[in-house]
């Protein structure tokens, strides 16, 4: 009898020994990353009650698309930031949509479409202003689909990517596994490949594949980490930003206009000081500003408080919602460059006025081989730079005028920047500031001091006129007039 009630003992024991090793097994297996970022992809089916991806958040338009591709027999889902920021308890941009129907498939069954790319071929379905961005799903290159599908450059970056296969190779050919989700209307389930969901509850970037591969693929991935990292304020897994510093140079062979474009996401996305911060700390900047990094490398002081000054406050009127243009925040980082070059200019005996035209015109010239700026913008920013000499100086003729001009205002706040930057300016901010406020006869008389004090001035160094000596024909005639 004591020998049963021994056996039954060790077996209760044992078993609730061995209850409790599986259960803390299974526990730490689902803290621990299942999926490994260069290998096959694992599927996991969300549904619905697990997950915070509501249909009340997600854009109508968008889910038109979907259901319509649906109902014709293809496979639709919402797919990539949009997912990622509904998790996030954020408000997505844009809604992008991912489909085994073929880019021509979706511009039949859309008339209100247009296809576009040829690196990517994509369908654009448009509802108005609005458009949704419809990408057939895409496979890896590891066999030879012939250039017209498949091209890469020496330096491996892709040139034409237009190899379709499956969900599993969408997913796969994704940047980073936060992207790599996918909403299915048809049942409300998200669909996660790479581990997606736990590397947002832990607030982890994670590039998909072999980081080294996929920066030499598309360099603009670097910009899109630094980009993430600052909005979503993500921390990057060790593998994903260890290369950035050693790469920088492959944004070389970016084009100009493609790199205007990111630049507009990293600086306008309502995180430009923590972004422009990232760039300097994984030596970025340089790439995309080589002038600006160059006078930022010298210790100029002003240089650096006035970018920070720029992007502080295209941040502020990004969360108010109020708009902000790019040249204004081009003339920020370009303007040290080019008060370099107008110094240079002048101590050349070159006056002011054409040393900042000419260092204006320098600057921008060159600063479009690496960003390409559209000619609406460099010429706000030519003009910007062009009012500062004139408000600077408050010339009392020129006061109405400058009051008047279409580009005072984004003059004004910059030359208001440039003094909290530290720039001495001697208070022309605050006399400008102070004459807004005034009504027309506070102007007048704003205007008149000006006009006295310079009148002053004048008559100090004024010089007298020289009589001029009577010609000789000239003596003559009056000495007749005198007689007569």
């Amino acid at each position: 009898m004591y020998s049963f009630i021994t056996a039954m003992a060790v077996l209760v024991l044992g078993g609730t020994l061995i209850f409790w090793l599986m259960r803390n097994r299974n526990r730490s297996k689902r803290h621990r990353p299942t999926f490994d970022v260069t290998g096959d992809p694992q599927k996991t089916v969300i549904p619905r009650d697990k997950h915070p991806v509501s249909r009340r958040y997600i854009n109508d338009n968008a889910l038109k698309v979907i259901n319509r591709l649906t109902s014709q027999g293809y496979e639709a889902y919402l797919v990539g930031g949009c997912i990622r920021d509904l998790y996030l308890d954020l408000h997505p941009k844009d809604f992008d949509v991912a489909t085994n129907a073929s880019p021509e498939d979706v511009r039949r069954l859309f008339r209100n479409s247009r296809l576009i790319g040829r690196r990517f071929k994509l369908v654009h379905v448009l509802f108005g202003r609005e458009m949704i961005e419809v990408a057939t799903f895409r496979a890896t290159h590891e066999q030879h689909h012939g250039q017209e599908k498949s091209h890469h450059s020496e330096s491996g970056r892709i040139l034409r990517d237009n190899v379709y296969g499956t969900m599993e190779d969408d997913a796969m050919r994704r940047d980073f596994t936060v992207n790599a989700l996918y909403y299915d209307g048809r049942d409300f389930s998200v669909v996660d490949f790479c581990n997606g969901v736990d590397d947002i509850r832990t607030g982890t970037l994670r590039l998909i594949g072999d980081p080294v591969t996929r920066y030499h693929e598309d360099p603009v991935r670097m910009l899109r980490a630094i980009r993430f990292a600052a909005k979503l304020n993500f921390t990057m897994a060790p593998e994903t930003e260890q290369p950035i510093r050693d790469l920088g140079q492959l944004l070389h062979d970016i084009p100009a206009a493609r790199l205007f474009d990111e630049v507009l996401k990293l600086l306008q996305s309502g995180q430009g000081v923590r972004t422009f911060e990232l760039l300097q700390e994984y030596q970025l900047f340089g790439p995309l500003f080589p002038a600006t990094a160059h006078c930022l490398q010298e210790q100029d002081r002003l240089a650096g408080h006035l970018i920070i000054e720029a992007l502080d406050s295209t941040d502020k009127r990004v969360r108010q919602n109020r708009p902000v243009t790019p040249a204004f925040l081009f003339a920020a980082l370009l303007w040290a460059p080019m008060r370099r070059m107008a110094r240079e200019l002048m101590d050349q005996g070159i006056p002011p006025v054409p040393a900042f035209q000419q260092a204006s015109m320098t600057v921008i010239t060159n600063q479009c081989h690496h960003t390409a700026i559209p000619r609406r913008f460099s010429m706000m920013v030519r003009d910007i730079w062009d009012l500062q000499i004139r408000l600077e100086r408050r010339q009392p003729k020129l006061i109405e005028t400058l009051l008047e001009h279409p580009k005072f205002r984004a003059a004004y706040d910059f030359l208001v920047l440039r003094e909290q930057a530290g720039e001495n300016l001697s208070a022309a901010g605050q006399w400008w500031t102070e004459i807004q406020e005034l009504d027309e006869h506070g102007r007048h008389a704003m205007i008149r001091s000006l006009t006295s004090h310079g009148g002053q001035k004048k008559q100090g160094n004024k010089r007298r006129r020289r009589r001029r000596k009577p010609r000789s024909g000239d003596a003559s005639s009056a000495h007749q007039s005198g007689e007569s």
